[in-house]
C-alpha cells in the first residue's frame, strides 16, 4: 500500500488565526497543477481526474458537492460516519461540508496514474435556477440525499461516459451534460445513503491533517492501532478533549472507528481468504473471539460465518472454513 504519513502536531497557539478547512480546500480547488479546471473556463460544473497517491486524497471537507468515480484499485472509504471497501466502478455523490477519503491498498510501487474520476460544483446556482425554471427542482431531493453521501449501484459502465460528455463539453453544452448525468442519477432507484449523521467536518488545516494521519495510521494497519489515550498524549490533548475532536471529525468514537475499519478488513480476508475465522479475528486486531463475533453481529447484522457463506453464495468467493 502507498500512503503518505504527516507528523500529527499539536494544536499552537496560533491555531485561532489559522485558516478555515474550506478556504484550505479552495487553494487546492484553485490549483491547477492538481488538475482542476479554471472556474473562469468552465463556470459552476468542474471536472477533475487524478491517480494515487496524490494531495487530494486524504480526509477532507469542502462547500461543493463532489461526484466520485473510482476507476482503478480497492481500499477502504470513508464518507461521514462510514467506512466500507471500494472497488472500480463505485460512484458516490458526497455533499456539502461531508468529510470523506478513498485510501487504496492495492497500489503498486510506481502508483496509479488515473484513479479517480471528479465533478464538483456548487449549491447556490442551483437553488437560484430552481426558483426560475421549475425543471430543475426534479434534482433537489437528490442533492437532500446527498448530504449524507449517496452510493449508486448499476452505474460501473454507464458512469464515465457520462462523465467523459461532461468534462468535454464548454459552456450550455456542459450544463446540458450536466443536467443529463445528474437527472439519469435522480431517477435511479438502486443506490443507499452511507454516513447517519450530518457531519460538521473539521475547523481548520491544522486539524484536517491531524485527522487525516490518524485515519491513514488505523487504515494502513488496523490490528496495531494505538489507544485512544496514547494519540490524545501525542497531540497533547486530554482524553476526553481528544475524544470529543475525533467525534466531530469522524462521527465515531474513536474505538469504534478503530473496530470498523477491522470489521471490514475482516469482511475482505473472510471473502478472498480460507483462513479459519478465529484466526481473521486476530489477524484484524482482536484479542478475543467472543467479542469479535459481537462487533461483528452489531456492524453487519450475521456473523462472520454466515457473512462468508453469504459472500461465497452471491460472488463464488473463498471457501468456507470457519
Amino acid at each position: 500500500m502507498v500512503a503518505t504519513h504527516a507528523s500529527i502536531s499539536p494544536m499552537s497557539a496560533q491555531a485561532a488565526g489559522r485558516r478555515k478547512a474550506p478556504e484550505l480546500e479552495a487553494d487546492y480547488n484553485r490549483n491547477p497543477s492538481l488538475g482542476y479546471e479554471p472556474t473562469d473556463e468552465v463556470g459552476f460544473i468542474r471536472c477533475l481526474d487524478h491517480g494515487y497517491p496524490t494531495p487530494l486524497a486524504r480526509w477532507h471537507c469542502h462547500d461543493e458537492y463532489e461526484l466520485h468515480l473510482i476507476t482503478a484499485t480497492t481500499g477502504k472509504a470513508f464518507v461521514g460516519d462510514w467506512i466500507g471497501p471500494f472497488a472500480a466502478g463505485q460512484l458516490v455523490l458526497c455533499g456539502p461540508r461531508l468529510p470523506h477519503n478513498w485510501i487504496s491498498l492495492d497500489v503498486p510501487e510506481e502508483g496509479v496514474a488515473r484513479r479517480d474520476l471528479v465533478i464538483q460544483f456548487r449549491h447556490e446556482p442551483l437553488e437560484l435556477a430552481c426558483k426560475a425554471i421549475p425543471e430543475f427542482q426534479e434534482i433537489m431531493p437528490l442533492l437532500e440525499r446527498a448530504r449524507h453521501g449517496i452510493e449508486f449501484f448499476g452505474w460501473a459502465d454507464k458512469a464515465e461516459p457520462h462523465w467523459q460528455a461532461v468534462k468535454s463539453a464548454r459552456g450550455l453544452k456542459r450544463l446540458a451534460a450536466f443536467c443529463h448525468f445528474m437527472t439519469d442519477l435522480a431517477r435511479w432507484g438502486d443506490y443507499r445513503l452511507l454516513s447517519n449523521v450530518q457531519m460538521r467536518g473539521v475547523e481548520n488545516d491544522t486539524e484536517l491533517d491531524q485527522i487525516n494521519t490518524i485515519v491513514n495510521r488505523i487504515t494502513e494497519n488496523p490490528s496495531h492501532s494505538q489507544s485512544a489515550a496514547e494519540v490524545a498524549a501525542e497531540l497533547a490533548m486530554s482524553e476526553s478533549r481528544f475524544s470529543r475532536f475525533f467525534r466531530r471529525a469522524t462521527g465515531n468514537t474513536y474505538t469504534d472507528f478503530v473496530n470498523r475499519v477491522r470489521i471490514n478488513r475482516a469482511c475482505q480476508l473472510l471473502m478472498t481468504s480460507d483462513r479459519y475465522v478465529t484466526n481473521i479475528c486476530y489477524d484484524v486486531g482482536f484479542n478475543n473471539v467472543a467479542n469479535f463475533n459481537r462487533r461483528f453481529l452489531e456492524l453487519k447484522g450475521m456473523t462472520p460465518s454466515e457473512f462468508r457463506k453469504q459472500a461465497e453464495s452471491r460472488f463464488g468467493g473463498a471457501p468456507v472454513s470457519a
